[in-house]
């Protein structure tokens, strides 16, 4: 059993299984954080300029063909971008601005 356990600890310490969790945690909450943002600035601003009280998120268009309809709902899916574009943004500049990219990787003139 000990033997096992000792497997099972040098796998998470070999392939960085807790710094993995950490950063999923990390990276959880920054979403939930850029979405708000997203809802309660950017959504609103955008609404103001489209002229929609409800916001972007809410923004549609309504195709009709004789006695069918469609509608699109193009704010969400911009509001989605937004979000995407804005987490990528913000993890990119803490990655970039707390050097976390070099974090990893290995010095070569040490190995030789």
């Amino acid at each position: 059993m000990n033997k096992q356990l000792s497997n099972f600890m040098g796998f998470v310490r070999n392939h960085g299984v807790v710094g993995l969790a950490v950063g999923l945690a990390i990276g959880t909450q920054v979403g939930k954080v850029v979405d708000d943002i997203v809802k309660g600035l950017i959504d609103p601003v955008v609404g103001f300029i489209i002229g929609s009280q409800d916001g972007l998120r809410e923004a549609s268009f309504t195709v009709t063909a004789g006695d069918r309809a469609m509608t699109i709902g193009w704010g969400l899916v911009l509001s989605s971008l937004i979000t995407l574009l804005a987490v990528a943004a913000v993890i990119y500049y803490v990655v970039m601005g707390l050097k976390l990219d070099k974090l990893d990787k290995k010095d070569d003139k040490k190995d030789k």
